[in-house]
């Protein structure tokens, strides 16, 4: 009799709430889909939501939809050229303050000043670091959208 009174004053352990954890949105506007996928992992291994656009105006789109943290763009695009698309992103009030990084191979003398006046934050060439890209992505993100956890 004593051990039912002791089970009836016992709490029953409630579960714990799961706080959804709000990560950041990268775009990777690039046609090469392999290089997508594999740069889509890598920023999902750690701890980034991905999304994908193959051509520069489904990238336009996304990005005005979605307003992701930060854009990865490329500069040769199947439907129009990266240098339009981050001028169209930096000139839109609904996108410009999204940071872009061109991940590009291209390699003519004027690329850096060409990126910089289309809007583009940094300027990153093929083949790179993924380290390196992944600290620029950060420190964007942290100099835009104030994200401390990243």
């Amino acid at each position: 009799m004593v051990f039912h009174m002791f089970a009836d004053v016992l709490e029953q352990p409630q579960p714990e709430a799961v706080v959804p954890v709000n990560r950041p949105t990268i775009l990777i506007i690039d046609d090469d889909q392999p290089h997508s996928e594999v740069l889509s992992r890598r920023l999902q291994q750690q701890q980034f939501e991905t999304i994908t656009a193959d051509s520069g105006n489904l990238g336009l789109a996304v990005a005005r939809s979605e307003h992701p943290s930060l854009v990865v763009l490329d500069l040769r695009l199947p439907d129009t050229d990266g240098f339009a698309v981050c001028e169209e992103l930096a000139d839109s009030s609904d996108t410009c303050s999204i940071p872009v990084i061109i991940l590009s191979g291209m390699g003519q003398p004027d690329i850096l000043r060409r990126c910089r006046s289309a809007g583009s934050h940094y300027f990153v060439r093929k083949p790179y670091d993924p380290n390196a890209l992944l600290t620029l992505i950060r420190q964007a993100i942290r100099e835009t959208n104030g994200w401390d956890e990243v």
